[in-house]
């Protein structure tokens, strides 16, 4: 009996420490980009089924309130699809006496989408096109600049209505340096960023939001990560890349894109818009997660070292499934090495 009552008390604190396990798991918060979102919430979840003791909860505002949210220490980890600019990274080394690192994680591209009443071609857009939209220059859908890239279509006179994004993001911040490529115009008014200020057009909230707006204007243009135009069922068009084709954002275009990024900078901070390269999808870029070098908590760096770990490795098998490009084998080596910078 008393070998039984000993068996039973040591299952009952067996069963009492993994309560305590179980209600006291570690919380790790994120913040930051849209354009990954689907991904991100996907791995978070498959993470925590296999570490049921981590748990990474992650806000998708966008990348400029990632970048904030990182910088000011409110979060454990940032997360933008444009890197941060050196002012920004100075200003944080200045104040805590080291860095953060970008981790890329996926490539991803944006897409032209559109909402023209009696439209169901795929249309083609070429890059005077496109600044010219967004520089409130061209004004009507059967304005030739569009029309001539699009022969056979019967495109309407009406005023096209420009949608972008009303918050700070990575996926404007894409999209602005790809225009400050290919229209000195509209890099000397409007330049790049997470935020500009817009020449024209009505503001959305997250790569959801703008997909809203476009979705629900009639004649509507904007911009949207391509998985957010495939799961909402958007047409969205080809863009003529910087060798003359015209090219869709596809697995294959965003991986020939990211082919100009064969000398990954150490510090990962590349930009891959208006590549060169016949099949490359001129809109393409990196999303990056922020990671301060130096945690207080050492579980917390270690739980996050442990997950860009498992990203690096099973998480790229599942992000072909999204739209998602993986990352160049050279890249995933190189940042495997950069994870010992975490301290």
């Amino acid at each position: 009996m008393k070998r039984i009552a000993g068996l039973l008390v040591a299952m009952l604190l067996l069963a009492g420490a993994g309560l305590v396990l179980a209600d006291n798991p570690l919380t790790i918060n994120g913040a930051g980009a849209s354009f990954p979102y689907p991904i991100y919430s996907k791995w978070f979840d498959d993470y925590h089924k296999k570490n049921p003791n981590i748990q990474i909860n992650y806000q998708s505002i966008g990348s400029g309130g990632g970048i904030k949210q990182v910088t000011e220490g409110t979060v454990d980890f940032g997360a933008s699809d444009g890197p941060m600019n050196d002012d920004q990274l100075k200003a944080f080394r200045d104040k805590h006496g080291f860095d953060i690192l970008h981790f890329p994680t996926v490539l991803g591209a944006d897409v032209p989408a559109y909402n023209i009443p009696g439209v169901s071609a795929e249309l083609t857009f070429t890059p005077d096109a496109i600044a010219g939209i967004f520089l409130g220059k061209i004004t009507k859908w059967n304005d030739p600049a569009i029309a001539g890239a699009n022969k056979g279509v019967t495109l309407p006179g009406n005023d096209i209505v420009v949608v972008h994004r009303s918050d700070g993001s990575g996926t404007t911040y894409i999209w602005t340096d790809y225009l400050s490529k290919v229209s000195d115009e509209w890099k000397n008014k409007v330049g790049k960023g997470t935020s500009v200020n817009w020449p024209v057009g009505l503001g959305g909230k997250g790569n959801e939001g703008v997909a809203g707006l476009v979705k629900q204007t009639p004649n509507a243009f904007g911009y949207v990560e391509l998985i957010y135009a495939i799961q909402n069922n958007m047409p969205y068009g080809k863009v003529k890349n910087s060798s003359g084709n015209i090219v869709k954002a596809d697995l294959a275009s965003v991986t020939a894109a990211a082919a100009a990024a064969k000398d990954m900078p150490a510090d990962f901070r590349v930009s891959i818009t208006n590549a060169p390269g016949k099949n490359a999808y001129p809109i393409s870029s990196f999303t990056w997660l922020l990671i301060p070098e130096k945690f207080s908590d050492a579980a917390k760096r270690d739980a996050i070292k442990g997950f860009i770990s498992w990203m690096l490795v099973d998480g790229q098998n599942e992000v072909e499934a999204l739209s998602y490009a993986k990352l160049p084998k050279e890249v995933v080596a190189k940042e495997k090495q950069a994870l010992a910078k975490v301290q």
